[in-house]
């Protein structure tokens, strides 16, 4: 007797499917290509769960196909929407899913169960249908995954926490914090690096504790602790960027806005909802305002990041949905080791600056401002259009940075841009030509504040704000002479106070970014006495 499917309907047969349609038409139920042949039924239940309540599956192991019915055309239509960018691993192969041209899963429905079940017959074997051990497999599937997704039941399986393993009732959402932030790190680098052990659905950064995190949603639990294992203390970049991987405590996000600073991958039509918090007033009292980071680092930018592992070749290859076997190329040893499958895009280390004011703007002002943000090599304002400047920085990424932090802030009254420069240098001017002051090199200037490796200026990088932090303080100054310096210069001092444990250090606070910028600019390095000069950085602290 060969094998066939057959589907029930009060005894007697009927066909596969009812209500035909076109296949370009939205359909509760979803056709999934290219399932490994070694696939569990919860597997593929578990993808549709996050989009809300699966009732039917179907699956052919034979043909490597599956389809789910949902519970409405809506989820189905937001699963398809969100596997069209993100396409979907089951373990470690690609799936691919569409909706299908059925209406309608045809199946039996099974005496006190909340589901529907399809049934495939095959032959019988010891006295008992093998489709019925089909049919209750996938029953329970169907029950588990989706009773667990909706907090009904707690995860099976005897893993402790002393062992390493999950733990009932973990949840999906992870809670990422960065140290040692020194490189840029985007919403899009933590998508790409997570996605690697499964599906994520949102992500949500913000900051807290003058440190930069992230709340992320994985589709399972079982992700989230995959991706916690594997990569809790690993550095995104060799040497910093250190990611912290705890549980949340929170079981879903909800997101507001698509935009740089949260995704709902889910919800491809939500607003962009510039200037407005990302977190809900709940989450938002939970885990402090976001969006401090000004634009947490454009990835679409094209800046290619890497994550950088202590040993060589650590491999994954166990956990379902993982980063693979991760080899350091040749490359690394001077660089930074790159994830497989991100692509590394060539930056310039050169920024076009525009929209300067040319009456105030000078080459030695911008080293300073630009200068908060890597060792500026050189500078020359444009001798045509003296609004315009072009700054060549140490590397590509500290390029990155300054022009994360410094686009869109104001100077001298007017609003600057900065982008990435075509130019991969800026040229000294030639012997003889007329230049008037506009080029200068300061390569070898001692005011570089990332010259020593491992400076703990690494770990101080802060966008501009209206609090400034004053080092290198004589032991002898007082706070009224500090504000009447600042006052003296033309700006508002709002607040002040030293350092309780050390004097050597204080914060000032003054009227605005903009005036905070400028007075960085101006009184940074300035002469204190006593062989002191002033170190000016921006503070995320407030007085």
């Amino acid at each position: 007797m060969q094998q066939f499917l057959h589907f029930f309907s009060n005894g007697t047969d009927d066909k596969k499917y009812k209500g035909e349609r076109s296949p370009c038409d939205p359909s509760r139920v979803l056709h999934i290509r290219r399932v490994p042949i070694e696939v569990s039924e919860a597997e593929v239940v578990s993808l549709g769960v996050p989009f809300g309540k699966v009732t039917n599956l179907l699956l052919l192991k034979g043909k490597n196909q599956a389809f789910i019915e949902m519970a409405s055309e809506e989820a189905a239509i937001t699963m398809v929407n969100y596997y069209t960018t993100a396409t979907p691993h089951v373990r470690n192969q690609p799936v691919y899913i569409q909706y299908s041209n059925h209406r309608e899963l045809k199946t039996d429905n099974l005496p006190n169960q909340g589901v529907r079940i399809t049934c495939i017959l095959v032959p019988w074997e010891s006295g008992i249908p093998t489709s019925a051990v089909v049919r209750l497999r996938a029953q329970a599937a169907l029950q588990a995954v989706n009773a667990m997704h909706s907090g009904n039941m707690t995860l099976s399986g005897t893993a402790t926490a002393s062992d390493g393993g999950m733990m009932p009732g973990q949840s999906p959402v992870l809670r990422l914090i960065v140290e040692n932030l020194y490189y840029p790190v985007s919403l899009e680098v933590l998508h790409q690096i997570f996605s690697k052990f499964g599906t994520v659905l949102k992500i949500i950064t913000f900051t807290k504790n003058n440190q930069f995190q992230a709340l992320l949603q994985y589709a399972d639990p079982m992700n989230a602790h995959h991706a916690k294992v594997a990569l809790d203390g690993q550095n995104i970049y060799n040497g910093c960027c250190t990611l912290r991987v705890e549980f949340s405590k929170l079981t879903s996000l909800n997101v507001k806005y698509n935009n740089d600073k949260s995704r709902d991958f889910t919800r491809l039509d939500l607003p962009s909802g510039d200037g407005q918090p990302t977190l809900d007033p709940t989450m938002q009292s939970a885990f402090g305002a976001p969006g401090i980071i000004s634009s947490p680092y454009p990835g679409a930018a094209g800046f290619a990041p890497a994550i950088g592992f202590h040993q060589a070749g650590l491999s994954m290859q166990t956990m379902p949905g993982a980063l693979g076997h991760l080899t350091i190329p040749s490359s690394a040893m001077t660089g930074r080791m790159t994830i497989h499958g991100m692509a590394p895009t060539a930056i310039h280390s050169v920024l076009l600056v525009s929209n300067l004011n040319p009456e105030s703007i000078s080459p030695h002002g911008l080293f300073i401002l630009f200068g908060v943000y890597g060792d500026v090599h050189r500078v020359k304002i444009l001798f045509n259009k003296k609004e315009n400047a072009l700054i060549q920085m140490a590397d590509a990424t500290q390029a990155q940075l300054a022009m994360s932090h410094l686009n869109g802030q104001r100077l001298h009254g007017k609003v600057i841009r900065v982008t990435i420069s075509k130019h991969q240098t800026v040229q000294l001017p030639r012997e003889g030509q007329e230049d008037q002051g506009l080029t200068k090199d300061f390569s070898g200037s001692p005011l570089h504040r990332f010259k020593k490796p491992g400076s703990k200026n690494f770990q101080n990088i802060f966008p501009p704000s209206a609090t400034l932090h004053l080092s290198n303080i004589p032991p002898s100054t007082t706070d009224d002479f500090l504000k009447d310096l600042f006052a003296s210069s033309g700006y508002t001092v709002k607040a002040f106070k030293f350092f309780q444990k050390d004097r050597k250090m204080a914060l000032i606070q003054l009227g605005s970014v903009e005036e905070a910028i400028q007075a960085l600019i101006d009184l940074h390095n300035h002469d204190l006495g006593e062989n002191h000069h002033l170190r000016v950085s921006f503070s995320k602290s407030t007085i």
